[in-house]
């Protein structure tokens, strides 16, 4: 069947609606999402909280290790009555070295004062002030990783059901598509839709969502904190750590187009891929295995250009950002060496800003990467959405006549049928015929001359340009498409076997099937057999490790068409995959199969269909004879040259 037109290519991404519109597929559980974000958000908080409590827990430590030499603790020494003159005098003389010494000299003098001054300056440990800050400490961290843990799961809860949802709705979409979407895509990419795009949305957001949450929150939150703890330490990190905005936001330019090329050439790999394996014997037995291999190597190189160049600019993230980092904690360091050398702050601020730098600087990359990702999201999700995106066959909810199977007389009329695939280059332009109940009719032609598309119509699988098809006088225009395949039994050249046993595959969508109508079924075809044959009989399974011949499938096909009991028979080169021998038994079987029903039989084979009641004969897109075998070899016309010519090398 002619393709119509040119394959689609994907179309320009666009990030932030793609993101917007994923983001409203997942209203339904809105709740859990809040939820997870809100605990991450929560968890972030207390992380940023701990710093300051760390800070009090190192100065009281520090004070605890230090002698208490301030102005008050003085004043009380030298105003105590309790202590002698001579006392405080070795107290003050101490006091004045200090000012020429350094910490080690003054710790030695300190340890040679009387008992009484030293009882009242040791250093002193607050052990109670310390258990508190510790166990507040504690519980802050404790919350805030039960809370991650928590956001975790309701997270993977969330990405899994929405690829769950989103698979279901690409099921639900794929029936509705009219046969056009499918002539015009490749199998392997629509199949990377559903696979690997899937999966990456879903991966995606399990990772990059409540880490874009978290890390901006710590981001925006260290910032805040930094400022009120001190504003110069605060400054000084910031500014430290401006190289790394630059860097990620010029990144980020550069490695979204990669991403979403990225997506594009996966798809069209699995494409390749799949077109090759699909018809692997035909490549080997042209010896296109070099070609073949080619074509892979060129998608293959234009998908690993995609993949370094985008992993190679996401991953200078890391390295960039740990650089600022640890640049910020030096600047941090020194900035804050000198303002505790001033009495401005204390060590605890110092320690806190170090943890402060982490927060601020580790975001940033962690924000760098979950947008990374989120490209990959946006550029998968794009592509998802274009397939729902895909105009859907028409609806026909309005549409109330229908025709009984049971009472359906048979009779087909077409009337001045036109019909294109492209709007432009016309493929059927003017048939008319009228076939009446009980009537076998074989329909021939050259490739091309619009036979398989006529059944196409028939069926309903596209939508006539002009003309009408009226089935007992009804036209399919009014006829529901299932209604209108409830009417026929398609018997095709292509053979389709899915993995299941054998009695599975004979009736498949078809309830009350009895395993004698499946043996009778399979005896008249001539397959019963090779059933036999088979270990498990009936509930023999199929798949593609079984060694079944391509004649074989074809046969079983052929009794699945027998076990469905429809007014109308559609043969569309049913027979050629069965060699000459087989063809004889199946013939017999198709005209068992063809009593009581009005037949349609497309056909190659010319001496498959002599014993028609008429034979329509096509040439580009029109019936330029009609009449039976016999009637048609009279005429000596197109007809007798096509079915001479099949013949001509075996008379001579």
């Amino acid at each position: 069947m002619p393709r119509p037109g040119p394959r689609k290519f994907e179309k320009s991404k666009n990030f932030k609606g793609s993101i917007k519109r994923l983001l409203s597929t997942l209203k339904p559980w809105r709740v859990l999402l809040v939820t997870s974000l809100t605990l991450a958000m929560i968890s972030a908080i207390l992380s940023l909280v701990a710093p300051n409590q760390l800070s009090g827990l190192t100065d009281t430590i520090t004070e605890g290790l230090t002698p208490n030499l301030t102005e008050e603790k003085i004043t009380e020494i030298m105003t105590d009555p309790n202590i002698s003159m001579e006392d405080k005098g070795k107290l003050q003389l101490v006091l004045e070295n200090a000012k020429k010494a350094d910490n080690e000299e003054i710790l030695i003098q300190l340890d040679t004062l009387p008992g009484a001054v030293y009882e009242k300056i040791k250093p002193s440990m607050d052990l109670d002030k310390i258990k508190k800050i510790a166990l507040l400490l504690t519980t802050l961290y404790l919350i805030s990783a039960l809370f991650q843990y928590i956001e975790s799961i309701l997270m993977t809860h969330v990405s899994n059901n929405l690829a769950r949802s989103l698979r279901s709705r690409i099921s639900n979409k794929i029936n509705t598509l009219p046969l056009s979407y499918f002539d015009q895509n490749e199998t392997g990419d629509i199949l990377s839709r559903v696979t690997n795009d899937v999966d990456t949305i879903a991966q995606s957001l399990d990772q990059s969502l409540s880490t874009l949450v978290t890390s901006s929150t710590l981001f925006i939150g260290s910032i805040i904190m930094m400022f009120v703890t001190n504003w110069i330490m605060a400054i000084t990190a910031i500014l430290s750590s401006l190289l790394g905005f630059g860097l990620m936001a010029l990144i980020l330019g550069k490695s979204q187009k990669y991403f979403i090329q990225r997506q594009q050439e996966l798809g069209n790999l699995n494409g390749h891929i799949e077109e090759i394996y699909s018809g692997h014997n035909v490549v080997k037995a042209y010896n296109g295995e070099k070609k073949a291999s080619e074509d892979f190597d060129k998608l293959n190189e234009r998908l690993y250009n995609c993949n370094r160049k985008s992993q190679f600019l996401s991953g200078m993230m890391q390295p960039i950002m740990g650089f600022i980092g640890n640049f910020g904690y030096v600047a941090v360091c020194v900035v804050g060496a000198l303002l505790t050398m001033n009495d401005v702050i204390s060590f605890g601020v110092i320690v806190a800003f170090m943890i402060y730098v982490r927060l601020f600087t580790n975001p940033l990359s962690q924000i760098a990467q979950a947008m990374t990702s989120l490209q990959s999201t946006a550029a998968a999700g794009e592509r998802v959405f274009e397939l729902f995106d895909e105009e859907e066959m028409p609806d026909e909810s309005h549409l109330s006549k229908f025709l009984d199977k049971e009472k359906v007389q048979g009779k087909i009329e077409f009337k001045h049928v036109k019909f294109s695939y492209d709007g432009k280059r016309p493929i059927i332009k003017d048939f008319n015929a009228t076939v009446n109940p009980g009537e076998k009719i074989a329909i021939v032609g050259p490739t091309g001359a619009g036979k398989t598309t006529m059944v196409n119509l028939l069926m309903k699988f596209y939508d006539i340009v002009d003309g009408e098809i009226l089935i007992d006088g009804v036209s399919t225009k009014d006829l529901t498409r299932e209604n209108i395949h409830e009417l026929f039994l398609m018997v095709l050249q292509d053979t389709w076997l899915f993995d299941g046993t054998v009695r599975e595959n004979l009736k498949f969508n078809k309830e009350n099937v009895t395993d004698e109508e499946i043996q009778k079924a399979c005896s008249t075809v001539g397959v019963e057999h090779f059933i036999k044959t088979l270990p498990g009989g009936l509930d023999s399974p199929l798949s593609d490790n079984n060694s079944i011949s391509q004649g074989q499938k074809q046969l079983m096909t052929i009794a699945r068409g027998m076990l469905e009991d429809a007014p109308f028979l559609i043969l569309d080169e049913a027979t050629s995959n069965v060699d000459t021998r087989t063809e004889e038994l199946v013939q017999k079987a198709m005209d068992k199969l063809t009593e009581g029903r009005t037949s349609f039989i497309i056909a190659h084979r010319l001496s498959t269909i002599k014993n028609a009641n008429l034979i329509l004969v096509m040439q580009e897109g029109n019936i330029v004879e009609q009449g039976t075998h016999d009637e048609l070899l009279a005429k000596n016309g197109f007809y007798a040259e096509l079915y001479n010519s099949q013949f001509e090398k075996f008379s001579e």
